[in-house]
Order: C-alpha cells, then structure tokens, then sequence
C-alpha cells in the first residue's frame, strides 16, 4: 500500500489542515486579513473532498453522513463562523480520506479467468487441418487437441484416450481418465494423449464465460453495501432537518427570528456525525492492518463489518482443506512380495510420466530401480521392463487387481485413487493415493466450531473423496460434485439464511466466493481470479488463522459499534444544548474534537491481536500417521504412508 504522505487521496485533507493550522496561527498573532483567507481556502479544499459527492447522492435520493455535513459547514458560514466550518470540512475530510484508504474499491477484471482460454485452436475445416481463433468455434466444430494444450471450449471426445486435469473448472483434485465418449469442458488440460473433439459449445458461450457471468451476477445482486455510520445517518439526516426548520419556523414565530435562525443552525452543526465520520474508518484501518500479521488481507471496510459477522464458513476441498499435492497413503500388497518393492516397481515405471499421480509415486519409492522399453498407454497407465521381467501400473479397469480386488472399493470409499502394479501379468499390489487433508485442517475446523460457528464443504470433487475428507475434518454437511454454477447456488442459498464465508482456491470457486456474505480466496495458492473475486484474500498457509482472524473481525465491529453509540451519545446530550442556547457554535465545535479525540484512541485499540492465534507462535502438530518406512523417506521427510503388507479382507475392513 502506498505510504500515507505519498497517497494522492491525503493531499487535500492534509492542504486543509496545514491551512487551517496556518490560519488560526495568523489569527493568534494578530493578523486578520490574512487569517480569513486561509481558513476560506482551508474549507473550500476540505469541503471539495465530500459536498460533490453528497450533492450528487442527493441527486439519487441518497441521504448520508456527507449531506448533513455540508448543511453543518454551511450553518457555521452563515453564522460568520469561518474557522469553524474549516474544521468540520477538515475533519469529515480527513475521515473520508482515511475511509478510502481503508477500502480497496478497485473493480479488478476478470481477465484472469478468460485467459484460461487459448487464443487459438485447431479444427477440421474443409478436410484440412487450420489454426482459428478460440472465438471462432461453433457448435459441431471438430477440435484437435494435443498433448499438454488447453481446450478451448466444452466438447465431447470422439477419437483418442487421455488424461484430462479439470480442477480449474469442477475442482476435480485427481485427472480424468477421457475416452470417445466423454465430455470435457473448456479451460482443461489435455494429458500425454491426443484427442479429437467435436465442440458442443461456441468458442464465447462455454463453462469458462459462464463463470465469468455467474460472477458479475453475484456481484450485482450483493450490490454495495452501504456503510455502517451511512446507514445510521440515513434516517438521522432528515430528522435533523425537520427539526432544525421548526425551530427557525416556530421560535421565529414565537420570539426574535435572528435568534432561533442562529439557534437552529447551531443545532444542525450540533447534530453533524463528526464522531461517527471518523470512529468507523480509524477501526478499520487498525484493524486491517493488524489482520494481516494473521495472513488476511481484508480488501474494504464493507468487508471488514460483514467479515464480523460470519456466523457460517463454506469450504472448497482441493488446495483448501487438502495439499493439493496427491500422497500415497495405503500400499496392499500380494504374499510374495514387499510394499517397499511394489513401491520402488511403480516408481521405476512413472519416473518419466507427466501424470499427476506420477510425482506421489516416484517421491514414496525412491530412484533405486530403473525401467527399460518403457510405453505410456494415455488412458491406461504405463508398461516397461526391469531387471528383465515385464512390469506395468494403471488403473484397475485396466488392470485387474486379482486377489487385492476387495480392496479397491474399500481405498475408493476412502476417497482414494487406486493404481494397480503387475509384474509378469500377475497382480503384485494395488497402492492408494489421495490428497491429504492439511494437518491443521481439523483443529482450525473445531476452533470454528467452539466459537458458534459452523462448517461446510462444498467440492467438484466425487461425492466419495469429498466425504471421506469431510469426516477426517470433522465436518458434517457435504456437497459434493458441484459445478460452479452449483457452489453459487448452495452459497447463494446459505447466504439468505445466515452471514456465510466461502473459502477457496480455484477458478471454479470464483461465483461462490462473489456470492457469499464474505469471499475468502487462499490468495498465496489460489487462482489469480479467486482473488478477484473475493472479499479477503488469505495469505497464509495455517487454515487455523481464519477462526482467528474471524475472531479479530468480532472484536474490531465491537470497538466500532462502541464508537458509533458513542458518536450518537454525543449528539443526544448536544441536541438539547443547543436547541436550549447553553451552548453555542464554538462549544459546540470544541465537544466534537473531543469526541473524535476519544472516538480515535478507541479505535486505534482494533489493532491489537492480544489473545488470538499468531502463526509464529503456532506450529503445525505433528501429523499422527505419518511415517517413515523403508522406501518413503528418500529426502528425510515423513511421508505418510500407512503401510497394510500382505492385508487380509478382515484388516483392510478394520
């Protein structure tokens, strides 16, 4: 963020200010002809920053904090009192500056979701085989991808077998296996195969320009929140205003006009939210910036004032609660052999794969073998030799897993991948990979918990994987294999029964995020368009300081609900001074600098993270079932790995 005396939207109120301190020295001194100048600058500068903006609110209908500030400022220049209606278009300016420094209110693009989309493609056109633009493609067109392109729009496989990674668009964590038949949709990356496509979407009305729409959608429906001391000062406004006419109209009436004129503009500068201007941003910003000492990065003040009151919090599974990083996490293995074998066997044969699964292979079972005449069957899996026998790894509806067959819907159930490893056409062990829940994934979801707050998970995932996750996180409500337009529902639907949070990574979770109470994107991981998307933009790593953060929000809305009273404290007890002549103009004034004085130093304590979570002060537990076995630690690092050698039907079901 830009430093204070370098941000352009300080430059007037600190002109104002430096002229009104100018101002009242000159007059001190004597001089007063110079003096009125500069304190006629120091309002014009100051009131330039709001009377606009209120004037053209009024134009819409809109009464807010800015229009009974003007009406103040002008009251006190009617009553020949110049320096003070400086210091209130100084004051009001100083907040509103301080306010829009506190928001972030840039509408980013969303650039970062179409530009999955690639800028050309190849089609059969004619018999001949020619490169258009992405935005080209109509319905029925016949596509050609290869390998490790990126689709251009939704299709459905006709010829050629391959893996398809589509976490962008369903968060699906493990690759599809595709085949003719199957549909793809635009923004995947094809495998290590080639496939041809024949396009059931136009190259400008596909999944990804959905999302793109489901997205504004949600921001126009959410609209702009109105800001807390707005919304106090919506009915405030013309209550004042009615009132301060019946004190000119009926004291005029009653006894001398210019008195009850005078009186009745003093009330108006005595009912001016100065207080309440400046309470709201000063804890915003101190409690935005003390936020992201957690790793939250809160985006706005609106934000900041929903943010505390999430009484809801939506998961995305994969990169969210789980690594994104798939690890082996159960080794079943035949009589006649080892699980440190069947690992090192899987990783001779996938060193060179580019499959996703691959790197979970070869990182559990070491470097030690090495594999010849090695062949990649896209769609199946993998075939070489090693030590002069025939091996081969794949899928096991590719290969059958034999006498571990009960196994199979046992890891699956568990929302693992299973790979089947064969050595000379026999089964020699079947090995579950999965995407593991982060370790602190639990205890951050019980911290929600103690603190009244509930926890769901909404996936692309298949409705096993997402289940199994949800249970090792201790979270009860699921839903699973949800497309984007799905996640947005469910939160939509979530929204309108109590504030909700979503948290996730990807370009799939962007709607959802717009759509919720508060969108909380893992910016250090996530997909540069959930970041746009979202409200807050988590930075950190450790899932346990969002509970954390939540907590700081409460606290934060606290202090300036505290304030507010106080601002509106203020106004009741001047009111009646005023109104009854026990105070005038200059008193007046000087109650509100007080008031912001105290208002001010209560909201500097927003800043404070005494008693929450810092993630230098917390580290991550150990992982309870990691361990290192022959085979799994080759850079020193536990990988966990739970290990069932030569398992019988009744060990893998206890």
């Amino acid at each position: 963020m830009t430093p204070w005396w370098r941000d352009r939207s300080m430059a007037l109120p600190a002109a104002s200010g430096t002229m009104i301190a100018a101002g009242s020295l000159l007059q001190w001194n004597g001089a007063d002809q110079a003096a009125p100048a500069l304190l006629w600058g120091a309002l014009l500068v100051g009131a330039w920053t709001f009377v606009p903006g209120a004037l053209r609110h009024l134009a819409r209908g809109f009464l807010g904090v800015g229009l009974l500030m003007t009406i103040a400022a002008m009251g006190a220049v009617t009553l020949g009192h110049i320096g003070e209606a400086a210091a209130l278009a100084f004051l009001f300016s100083i907040a509103e500056a301080l306010e829009d420094r506190a928001m972030d209110k840039a509408k980013h693009g969303l650039g970062a979701l179409l530009s999955l989309i690639p800028s050309t493609t190849r089609v059969v056109r004619d018999g001949q085989d020619v490169a258009i633009e992405a935005t080209e493609v109509q319905i029925g067109d016949v596509l050609l991808i290869g390998a490790g392109e990126r689709i251009a729009t939704d299709g459905v496989v006709t010829t050629g077998r391959s893996t398809v990674d589509a976490s962008a668009i369903t968060g699906e964590s493990i690759p599809l296996e595709v085949g003719p038949g199957a549909e793809v949709l635009a923004g995947s990356v094809n495998g290590s195969g080639s496939l041809t496509l024949q396009a059931t979407a136009a190259g400008t009305d596909n999944s990804l320009t959905t999302i793109v729409r489901l997205v504004q959608e949600a921001h126009q429906r959410k609209g702009d929140r109105a800001r807390l001391a707005d919304r106090i000062a919506r009915p405030l406004v013309p209550v004042v205003l009615v009132t301060a006419a019946l004190v000119a109209v009926v004291g005029s009436w009653l006894g001398e006009s210019s008195v009850w004129i005078e009186r009745a503009l003093v009330v108006l500068v005595a009912a001016s939210p100065c207080a309440m201007a400046i309470a709201v941003p000063v804890t915003v910003i101190s409690a935005i910036g003390s936020a992201s000492k957690l790793g939250v990065i809160i985006k706005s003040g609106e934000a900041f004032e929903q943010f505390g009151t999430i009484r809801q919090v939506a998961f995305d599974k994969t990169g969210t609660l789980t690594r994104n990083r798939p690890q082996v996490v159960t080794v079943l293995t035949t009589d006649d052999t080892t699980d440190a074998e069947v690992l090192r066997v899987a990783a001779a044969l996938e060193r060179t794969s580019t499959h996703p699964l691959a790197s979970a292979i070869v990182d559990a079972g070491g470097r030690t073998l090495t594999a010849t005449d090695v062949e990649e069957l896209p769609g199946h899996g993998i075939t070489g030799t090693i030590d002069g026998i025939a091996h081969a790894i794949g899928h096991h509806r590719w290969l059958s897993p034999g006498a571990l067959s009960f196994a199979t819907d046992a890891l699956t159930d568990d929302g693992m991948s299973v790979v089947v490893v064969h050595r000379d056409g026999q089964v020699q062990g079947v090995i579950g990979v999965r995407d593991e829940l982060k370790p602190e994934a639990a205890e951050a979801i019980a911290d929600l918990a103690s603190a009244g707050i509930t926890a769901v998970m909404i996936s692309g995932d298949n409705s096993r994987t997402a289940r199994a996750i949800a249970r090792d996180a201790g979270i009860e409500t699921v839903h699973a294999e949800q497309f984007p337009q799905d996640k947005a529902d469910v939160v939509e639907t979530m929204r309108r029964q109590t504030p909700t949070a979503m948290v996730g990574d990807g370009i799939n979770d962007a709607p959802a995020l717009a759509a919720a109470t508060v969108g909380i994107a893992m910016g250090a991981t996530g997909s540069a368009a959930a970041v746009e998307s979202a409200d807050i933009a988590f930075t950190g790593h450790d899932l346990r300081q969002i509970p954390a953060a939540i907590a700081h929000a409460r606290r934060g809305r606290r202090i300036m609900t505290g304030n507010i009273l106080l601002a509106l404290a203020i106004i009741v007890v001047l009111f009646p001074l005023a109104l009854f002549g026990v105070l005038g103009l200059a008193g007046v004034v000087l109650v509100h600098e007080v008031a912001e004085v105290v208002v001010i130093g209560n909201g500097l304590r927003a800043a404070r993270l005494r008693g929450l979570r810092r993630e230098e002060a917390s580290p991550l537990p150990a992982t309870a079932n990691s361990v290192c076995t022959d085979g799994c630690c080759t850079t020193g690092t536990p990988t966990p790995l739970l290990t069932i050698a030569s398992a019988s039907r009744d060990e893998v079901t206890r």
